[in-house]
């Protein structure tokens, strides 16, 4: 999978807020960052285990991306999302940057949003 495509399909598991998806993109020693002073999540379990808790209360969730900059194995992308969360509208703007093992899969994303 190129980063593109993993970019779609991390965007389809957001938006149909499906933890499995999510957590099959991602290396078995994979490390999910979601606050630049937090704990990363570890592997497709704990990437399935956040994803689970942090997207129950989302719905109407659409996201954008901007263009990826990509050198070698690794990706930079801007990411725009608006969801409702226990009912109330959200904004968020980001960014994710990305490391691939050489089969497509995420070995580490960290993000910062806001």
């Amino acid at each position: 999978m190129n980063p593109d495509g993993w970019l779609a399909a991390y965007r389809t598991a957001w938006i149909e807020r499906d933890p499995d998806a999510a957590a099959a993109l991602f290396t078995e020693d994979a490390t999910y960052l979601e606050q630049p002073y937090g704990q990363a999540f570890v592997g497709p379990q704990g990437v399935r285990d956040y994803w689970a808790g942090v997207t129950a209360a989302q719905a109407d969730v659409e996201v954008r991306y901007g263009t990826p900059v990509n050198s070698g194995n690794r990706t930079a992308v801007e990411w725009w999302v608006t969801l409702t969360n226990d009912g109330a509208p959200i904004t968020l703007a980001g960014e994710f940057m990305l490391t691939f093992d050489e089969a497509g899969l995420c070995q580490s994303l960290r993000e910062y949003w806001h």
